[in-house]
């Protein structure tokens, strides 16, 4: 058996792949042996028909067979021993008057090879890395909201300015009939908020959906509509009054810390801004990160330039999937796809060059962490180290869910490096501004 490699050019080349007869006889003889053991022929008993018949019923079909595993194996070895990087799979050149008694039997691939090229993470112009700061304003927003969340309800008489008012919106000819509970702040505009002011349970309301709310989307919660139907909707509904109460903000004291942090974690309201400050900042250093890493990807597609064998890779996807695909469905496929193979040739030489690697320890501990911050969510700020291990088994004994979070661990390692490799500008700003700035709203 002889394999051999001829380049095409630095992108695509030919590997032909020589089989002797002598390579496989004897396996064939094996495999015919088996077949004449257990062939079940009329006329001859079981195990004595004839190896003649045997060879011609039988001999070409097993003769492909064991040339193909053993040309499976010549091919997947040599890629392995050279250490080829191809993209797709090696594809078969047709052979249609391939002559099976031949004593050589000669195989060609084509193949798509991986170009070479060099990444620099010193961009010309340098990334902006977000530094998102929560504000006295923001720190404020979230007590007040907190102060709501844990007071308590006090029954009134009438509506007033701060109320909150629990009814029922209906049109019967839009079929609408829900149970909802609304605060007259986040009505749009004064006209609708007088509409409410003095009125009593068993009043009903009439209200234009029109401007209703601020954002449409309060629509779909309150009317429960479907999402499309919302934009614009412009029907009158009734509101009819159940209930109407005002919400008494909770005391900033020892007892509402402990039920937010577990035990003495807070002390004073100062440690409480700090504790929200600090969480909120976790939060907002995840969505940086993820911009970040967008932004960087976006710059290493546009600034690191190689060709792709796109020929190739376009008759290997033809015939990749379930079902063949024509030139012109190919052709349209690698386009959609060709900018996601290229960051994976990318990320893959990052890997690669910068020894980037998840293992199972980190993999457990990752997981661990995300446990215990679940835990915390629900009241058990100190699980027991068992436990975490126990669950942290499970987790990951699903192969998809190790998968989910390699990928996750992964990211935050390309994040890493690129906070640390890349040329990157900080700029602190605020949440509001971030979103404002980072994504054109």
């Amino acid at each position: 058996m002889k394999v051999t490699r001829k380049d095409v050019n630095a992108l695509n080349a030919m590997i032909t792949i020589d089989i002797d007869k002598a390579d496989y006889d004897e396996d064939v003889q094996k495999v015919m042996q088996n077949y004449r053991k257990t062939a079940n022929i009329p006329g001859f008993r079981k195990g004595l028909v004839p190896m003649g018949l045997i060879k011609k019923q039988y001999g070409k079909a097993i003769v492909a067979d064991e040339v193909n595993k053993l040309l499976q194996k010549s091919l997947n070895d040599y890629l392995t021993e050279e250490k080829l990087a191809i993209l797709g799979n090696p594809l078969p050149q047709a052979q249609d008057d391939l002559d099976w008694e031949a004593e050589t039997l000669s195989f060609a691939f084509e193949l798509g090879l991986s170009p070479e090229f060099d990444i620099n993470l010193k961009f010309k112009k340098a990334i902006t890395h977000y530094i998102i700061q929560a504000d006295d304003k923001m720190i404020d927003d979230q007590l007040e909201n907190i102060q709501k969340q844990y007071g308590k309800l006090v029954s009134q008489n009438e509506i007033g300015s701060d109320s909150e008012v629990t009814g029922t919106f209906s049109n019967e000819d839009a079929d609408i009939d829900n149970k909802s509970t609304i605060e007259l702040k986040n009505l749009k505009g004064k006209k609708n908020s007088k509409l409410f002011l003095g009125a009593k349970v068993g009043d009903v309301v009439t209200l234009k959906t029109k401007g209703l709310f601020e954002d449409d989307h309060d629509l779909v919660k309150h009317l429960k509509v479907e999402h499309d139907a919302a934009h614009g909707l412009n029907i009158d509904v009734q509101f009819t009054i159940e209930e109407i109460n005002l919400r008494e903000p909770a005391d900033l004291d020892q007892e509402l810390f402990d039920k937010l942090f577990g035990k003495d974690v807070v002390k004073t309201v100062t440690d409480l801004r700090d504790k929200l400050k600090e969480d909120a900042e976790k939060q907002f250093a995840s969505q940086s990160d993820q911009k970040l890493l967008n932004d960087v990807t976006e710059s290493l597609l546009e600034n690191t330039k190689f060709d792709l064998p796109a020929e190739f890779l376009k008759k290997w996807i033809q015939t990749a999937g379930e079902n063949p695909l024509t030139e012109e469905e190919a052709a349209a496929e690698y386009e959609k796809s060709e900018k996601g193979l290229r960051y994976q040739l990318i990320e893959g030489k990052l890997v690669s060059e910068h020894n980037l690697q998840v293992t199972f320890e980190e993999l457990k501990e990752y997981s661990k962490g995300m446990i215990k911050t679940q835990m915390a969510q629900f009241g058990q700020l100190n699980p027991e180290e068992s436990e975490l291990e126990n669950i942290a088994a499970r987790i990951l004994s699903n192969q998809d869910e190790v998968k989910r979070l390699s990928d996750q661990m992964m990211s935050q390692k390309l994040i890493d490096l690129f906070k640390s490799e890349a040329k990157l500008k900080e700029k602190k700003t605020t949440y509001d501004q971030f979103v404002k700035e980072a994504y054109k709203k």
